[in-house]
């Protein structure tokens, strides 16, 4: 009996302090992007000259130059994206990388962190492709250099309809549920060691990748500094994957953004 507590006692510390460690992940992050993800804008001016609608309506006109992609700039914008995945994905993920722990006990802290560095890498890979097309964008004058906003409403109403598109389709679905119960997949695929732990990492993070993919590059349509959509996405995200409900929020979700970019075709507004 005292053995069992031992254990218990035990791997409630370890719980404690990959959730501590988790938070001050996310809590650097958050912050490093609220004082504008190395860009030397402050987030806060690009989230209020935007607004909600962000992209959708114009936004404010640029008041500086077209950045030069040197690999230096690109270096930044990377790292911009990733830390804001960071913030935006590790809190409806940390159930997770806890559930991982709780299944395989003798792994400890150091099973827990190496899931959630393999979870991490994937959000890396996809920020490195986020970032490609953001210079894509620029070089062609489709985004704004300031606020990160999608220069042409229309581009932004393909984005919406698309990401709607994708909120119905069957893959979505699976990822999804693979998100919201992933105890299935963690005992099927269940092996030791930290290399085990970061593989694991690697397959939950391509299920929530193969989720929201769709919902992060909203980001360019509502700016991809402006806070209001990242707050609004970091909770719907969290909704989808935590709540008993979640499962059911995909469909409206969808057709919503397909409504919102058929209105935005219909009614274009002009650029700022």
């Amino acid at each position: 009996m005292s053995e069992t507590s031992g254990v218990v006692r035990i791997l409630g510390r370890d719980r404690w302090i990959v959730v501590a460690a988790m938070a001050a992940v996310v809590l650097v992050a958050a912050t490093y992007i609220l004082a504008g993800g190395g860009t030397g804008m402050s987030a806060l001016g690009m989230s209020a000259a935007t607004g909600p609608a962000g992209g959708l309506l114009g936004g404010a006109a640029d008041m500086v130059s077209p950045a030069v992609w040197t690999p230096g700039y690109a270096a930044v914008i990377f790292v911009m994206w990733w830390l804001m995945m960071v913030a935006m994905m590790v809190p409806s993920a940390a159930p997770a990388i806890l559930l991982y722990g709780a299944l395989n006990p003798t792994q400890g802290v150091r099973g827990m962190l190496a899931f959630l560095a393999g979870y991490l890498t994937i959000w890396a890979g996809m920020s490195l492709l986020a970032t490609g097309l953001q210079g894509a964008l620029a070089a062609s004058g489709l985004i704004s250099s300031m606020y990160m906003t999608l220069a042409v409403p229309w581009l932004g109403a393909v984005v919406l309809i698309g990401a709607g598109l994708y909120q119905l389709t069957p893959i979505k679905r699976a990822c999804l549920d693979q998100c919201r119960g992933p105890v299935e997949a963690l005992t099927r695929h269940r092996r030791s060691g930290p290399q085990a732990a970061f593989r694991m990492g690697l397959l939950h993070g391509r299920y929530c990748l193969g989720c929201c993919w769709g919902l992060m590059a909203l980001l360019f349509v509502g700016g991809v500094m402006n806070l209001m959509w990242i707050l609004g996405l970091t909770l719907y995200v969290a909704l989808e994957k935590l709540t008993p409900f979640g499962d059911r929020l995909a469909k409206p979700m969808g057709l919503g953004l397909i409504a919102l970019g058929l209105a935005v075709l219909i009614w274009p507004v002009g650029t700022g």
